[in-house]
């Protein structure tokens, strides 16, 4: 039996197995009836000319991946320039057919060809104009101490001539501003340490949040640039619908919510798993985390995880520090939760738009939430150890284990069936237990004569001189303290839902009040609610944060416990602060000329721009004698009386009583 068996020599030799060998030679003999005429030596032989037939075949296979590995840096440089140029015929020609419809492409191929050249500059001219740029650093560093007062003093008198300048033509921005310092200064009581906040870390933070809702609320390329990527991402959400539709069928996602908005936040992890595959989202994190380190003085660990908030979830950006979680100080711990409860995922943020939400204000709130919510951290928990991880310039950012693309679209795909489940019953409960509560709210306030007492309405009026500091007209701020409420000890997927059933009233052009109850809210106060739910900033996400952090440091619970409470204060306040920016920066919609626009409407259905331009219409009408006349434009036009009985079809006015 011993010489029967295989050895690996026998097997990379080709021997055959004896095995099976001694079976079949003695089968092929009993089949040839005796001795057959062809040899082992024989056979042994052909098979040796095969192996050669083989080795002679392959030979040139094998010399051609032998000059593929020697030439592996030449011949990826000649591919990638093949393909550069075939993008180049094709950048060439895409702007040659129509420049205005290639202007996205345009855009797309400048940044990244800037960003490319940047790093190749980098990499071989670096060190040179470091070198050469040295006597005016050191010259910088010399005057610093001057220079520091002097551009301080620059950025606030450029700032108190701006906001003079530009409230002075709407005044109830006044009311933001006043909302914005009152919260900082409210975080400030609430300091752990009062003496050693970092006033830099929060100026910064501050700065540059002013600076990004700026650019993003009042400047046309930064309008225009949020604009357009928010249609984008509308867009590219709408392809959900080829998944969802084959699975449930297209009644049941235009008819039923869960599988209209669900499968999207399938559909956006998945995508983000690919990103995070392809190395995107770590490249922009750090791009981001380097732009607010430099500038705050932050350390590394704390901004990245912040920056990380911007594009995944509170659960998801630690673990981008993961490693460093166990070494870390209170206050960063703090600065980690702070931005998971500031700032909301990307993959809700898809659901959201779906609702209706401004996708262009979701982006921005999430983008300003980060260096906010950074400042605000260390506002109210200074750092008063000393960080392990303040002397390095970088650490290594943790990426997934796929091994492919496929792999990574799936378990992206997969991870988020478990975010959909949790949201679909947190939907269930919470609306099923604030309804309880109404109920028995209800029932109590009938004991003393207190008709539809409610949560809303507690919560309209607790928070509603909240409401108003933040910037929201008096008349609106009830419903957005109510949404503010719901946010808080609810969650935000419900009060954004709400919202969206404000907005879309006042778009579908419905009557401002329905008897004493309000149908919509105005676009000053959307703007201004948008931004102040855009956060995971609510009771249920302290069992959330903390059960994702001591399931990563289970010898810190403790310490995470400890700070939870000043982190959920905090991003609470960071939301507002926002929402403050926004009612400060807002600019309200010019609706145009209502006199072209009412000859061209069609009258059937109602519109936002309808309900204003009747509005106008009511407010310039005067009756004598029972004849309608009119004041301003409109005396000029020869169908006013036409265009206000039209009107008075879909709204109440007094006006109204003279043309029935």
């Amino acid at each position: 039996m011993e010489g029967n068996q295989i050895t690996l020599d026998s097997l990379e030799k080709g021997t055959d197995n004896p095995a099976f060998s001694f079976e079949g030679e003695k089968r092929h003999h009993e089949e040839c009836g005796g001795p057959c005429s062809e040899s082992q030596e024989e056979r042994k032989e052909g098979k040796g000319r095969f192996s050669s037939y083989c080795r002679k075949a392959l030979q040139p296979a094998s010399k051609a991946k032998h000059f593929c590995k020697a030439h592996a840096k030449v011949l990826r440089r000649v591919i990638l320039g093949l393909l550069g140029v075939a993008y180049l015929c094709y950048f060439i020609a895409a702007c040659y057919l129509n420049f205005q419809r290639a202007l996205a492409l345009v855009v797309i191929t400048a940044v990244v060809a800037f960003f490319i050249c940047w790093g190749i500059f980098k990499k071989h001219c670096g060190a040179k104009v470091l070198l050469l740029l040295h006597p005016i650093g050191k010259w910088f560093q010399k005057s610093w101490r001057w220079l520091k007062w002097l551009l301080w003093v620059a950025l606030l008198a450029g700032l108190i001539v701006w906001l003079v300048l530009d409230t002075g033509r709407n005044p109830e921005q006044l009311i933001s501003l006043g909302g914005f310092c009152f919260l900082v200064l409210f975080l400030f009581a609430c300091s752990k340490h009062h003496g050693a906040v970092s006033w830099r870390a929060v100026f910064w933070g501050l700065g540059l949040e002013f600076l990004f809702g700026l650019f993003v609320l009042r400047t046309t390329p930064g309008t225009q640039a949020f604009q357009w990527l928010g249609d984008q991402i509308q867009y590219f959400l709408g392809y959900t619908t080829a998944g969802s539709s084959f699975v449930f069928g297209n009644t049941l996602i235009e008819e039923i919510f869960a599988f209209q908005t669900l499968p999207i936040i399938v559909f956006f992890s998945c995508v983000m798993s690919i990103l995070y595959y392809l190395g995107v989202m770590q490249w922009l994190i750090l791009k981001i985390s380097w732009l607010l380190q430099v500038s705050m003085g932050t350390t590394p660990t704390e901004t990245l995880s912040v920056a990380g908030n911007i594009f995944v979830g509170q659960t998801e950006a630690p673990l981008l520090i993961r490693p460093y979680l166990p070494d870390m100080t209170l206050s960063e711990i703090h600065a980690v939760m702070t931005g998971g409860f500031s700032t909301i995922a990307g993959s809700v943020m898809g659901a959201y738009i779906s609702f209706g939400i401004d996708a262009a204000s979701l982006i921005a709130a999430s983008v300003m939430a980060a260096p906010c919510a950074l400042a605000m951290a260390k506002l109210v928990y200074p750092e008063v150890e000393e960080s392990k991880f303040k002397g390095k310039a970088s650490i290594r950012l943790s990426s997934g284990e796929e091994q492919n693309i496929l792999e990574a679209a799936s378990n992206g795909a997969a991870a988020s069936v478990g975010l959909v489940a949790n949201i679909a019953a947190n939907l269930i409960a919470f609306l099923a237990v604030l309804e309880f509560i109404n109920a028995a709210l209800r029932w109590l306030g009938q004991m003393v004569d207190i008709k539809d007492l409610s949560f809303q309405v507690i919560c309209s009026y607790v928070l509603m001189p909240v409401a108003f500091l933040m910037g929201a007209d008096w008349a609106d701020s009830p419903v957005v303290a109510e949404l503010l409420g719901i946010k808080i000890f609810l969650n935000e997927f419900v009060a954004y839902q709400q919202l969206a059933t404000y907005k879309k009233n006042r778009l579908m052009g419905l009557e401002e009040w329905d008897g004493n109850r309000k149908q919509w809210i105005s676009e000053r106060a959307e703007s201004i609610t948008t931004f102040a739910l855009c956060g995971f900033a609510n009771l249920s996400s302290i069992g959330i944060t903390l059960g994702g952090l001591a399931s990563m440091v289970p010898q810190r619970k403790g310490d995470f416990a400890s700070v939870v409470l000043r982190a959920l204060l905090t991003g609470i306040c960071v939301s507002m602060l926002n929402a403050c920016l926004a009612g400060l920066l807002h600019v309200p919609t010019q609706v145009g000329d209502c006199a072209m626009f009412f000859s061209t409407a069609n009258f059937s259905s109602t519109s936002y721009t309808m309900y204003t331009c009747c509005k106008q219409l009511f407010a310039s009408s005067v009756f004598q004698n029972g004849n309608p006349s009119f004041t301003g434009s409109w005396a000029e036009q020869n169908k006013s009386v036409l265009w206000l009985t039209e009107c008075c079809v879909h709204y109440n006015h007094t006006s109204c009583a003279g043309t029935i």
